[in-house]
């Protein structure tokens, strides 16, 4: 740990889902200063659900860093998050251009709600219609709301959760597939709630055990065509997902159990999510579930 994170006790942040990340103090640490960039996706074309802020966020920017051009689905409600990561993401490009690089229009934004199916076929065709093709799948989109118990989960809540989390990465996956070649890869963000469950988050963790499962067998069905599907799952992240829907004291004291002590910066989490589409750093891993969770072991 060569960089000093913000860590507990964190100031309430007044909130409500989805959460803003330019509302969040401290902000998250998407940037990845340290983080060497080396053209291991030069030339190629990404979509990353929920990259307006959080993880996606920290995702686009390195995949603008090390070649790509990124199309970022987000809700509406997040338009100025996603306008802020555009920014991030064009200064990004412009500097790579002035050295050969893909330029300054390698960003496409696509608001939109991943409960609507024709949405999510919408989001992949305007992808390659923008940039003629499409390499990278990033489902990273999520909706989580804490309940004190069984009794108090709805069967609403239960849908919209399922049709965020786990409807919309099949979704996504499905319309992407025809657009996808050999060498392709699909990246899902699972959860430590989805591998060791949560009594506050019964469909949350649900959904990211399906998640789990659904990389598996998804990525045992495409083997045979050479495209890789992988999961990314972390322990507890500072990103806009969690501070939206809980109290200033439920979030007081958010990441304190891990052994680091505090909650992963989106910028840590990140770099997993190259390494996953980079053929050169993982190009014989397929059905993996990643867990990163600041110190904490797990077995199995």
């Amino acid at each position: 740990m060569t960089t000093a994170r913000p860590s507990p006790p964190f100031p309430g942040q007044n909130m409500e889902p989805p959460g803003l990340e330019s509302r969040m103090n401290p902000r998250p640490e998407f940037k990845a200063a340290e983080y060497r960039a080396a053209g291991k996706l030069q030339g190629q074309v990404a979509l990353i659900t929920g990259g307006d802020s959080g993880i996606g966020r920290a995702v686009a920017l390195l995949y603008a860093r090390v070649g790509a051009r990124v199309a970022l689905v987000y809700l509406p409600e997040e338009q100025s998050d996603a306008e802020q990561t555009e920014t991030a993401i064009r200064e990004v490009m412009e500097g790579q251009a002035k050295e050969g690089g893909v330029g300054s229009s390698g960003v496409l934004l696509i608001p939109g709600d991943l409960t609507d199916p024709e949405f999510c076929r919408s989001a992949i065709s305007q992808t390659v219609e923008e940039f003629g093709r499409l390499d990278i799948l990033v489902n990273n989109a999520a909706y989580q709301q804490h309940l004190n118990g069984l009794e108090e989960l709805s069967e609403e809540q239960w849908d919209h959760t399922f049709r965020t989390n786990i409807y919309g990465y099949f979704r996504m996956a499905k319309a992407a597939l025809p657009h996808l070649k050999a060498g392709s890869c699909i990246i899902n963000t699972g959860s430590i709630t989805g591998l060791e469950g949560s009594g506050g988050l019964i469909d949350y963790s649900a959904t990211k055990g399906a998640i789990h499962a659904f990389t598996k067998s998804l990525a045992q069905n495409l083997v045979e065509k050479g495209i890789r599907v992988n999961c990314v799952a972390p322990g507890p992240v500072w990103t806009p997902l969690n501070p939206a829907e809980r109290s200033s004291e439920e979030i007081r004291d958010f990441g304190a159990s891990q052994p680091y002590g505090r909650p992963a910066q989106p910028e840590e989490i990140a770099p997993a999510y190259v390494f996953f589409a980079s053929n050169a750093d993982s190009g014989y891993i397929t059905g993996e579930v990643l867990t990163l969770l600041g110190g904490e072991t797990r077995a199995g």
